[in-house]
């Protein structure tokens, strides 16, 4: 069993810190300074965002790349976690392999009465790289942000397209390369 947060208590604050951070400034690349030993095919930033944010009463969904036993494993031992088989019953998604993602469609949306109550994506990619790329705007973003996302299918920026059609329903979209983190909320609006 890998090792989770060294000190759980001041790294989790730090994750939640940056994580609102790219929340409220969609496109903007938020280097995470909690770093734990990821297991498998996880990044750092996916498994540092589910030490912060999943426990016992938040059901995770896992697609097939991210699902190993030692990643069961590792996020049952350190958040208590229910896995589900199920993207509907989610709160929070894996995402490991992007071009095998089941469609946006698959999560909970919420509804129009609790919106708050849909599941949030974490989406792996290779690389994160602000500045260039995709045009993103909506709160959070004075004019436009621009987001180079590497290894995301086209079908994945038409999806956050139709996602932001739905608001106030929609899931949130973490990114995440590395240490590094993405967030794209479903008030931002994908050009490109």
């Amino acid at each position: 069993m890998r090792a989770g947060f060294v000190d759980p208590v001041f790294e989790s604050q730090r994750v939640f810190r940056g994580v609102l951070a790219a929340m409220s400034e969609p496109g903007r690349v938020v280097s995470l300074e909690a770093r734990p030993v990821a297991p498998g095919p996880l990044h750092p930033a996916t498994v540092a965002i589910a030490l912060a944010l999943v426990d016992l009463e938040t059901p995770i969904w896992l697609d097939d790349a991210a699902a190993t036993a030692e990643t069961v494993a590792h996020l049952r031992f350190h958040c208590g976690c229910p896995i589900v088989d199920e993207p509907a019953r989610a709160r929070f998604a894996v995402i490991a392999d992007p071009d095998r993602m089941p469609e946006i469609g698959a999560f909970d949306a919420g509804t129009d009465e609790y919106p708050d109550r849909s599941a949030t994506l974490i989406v792996q990619t290779r690389d994160l790289i602000a500045g260039s790329g995709r045009r993103l705007s909506g709160p959070g973003i004075a004019t436009e942000a621009r987001l180079s996302a590497q290894a995301l299918p086209p079908r994945f920026w038409e999806a956050m397209r139709a996602n932001h059609a739905r608001f106030p329903r929609g899931i949130d979209v973490l990114l995440t390369a590395g240490v590094s983190l993405v967030a794209l909320p479903r008030t931002t609006w994908v050009e490109g």
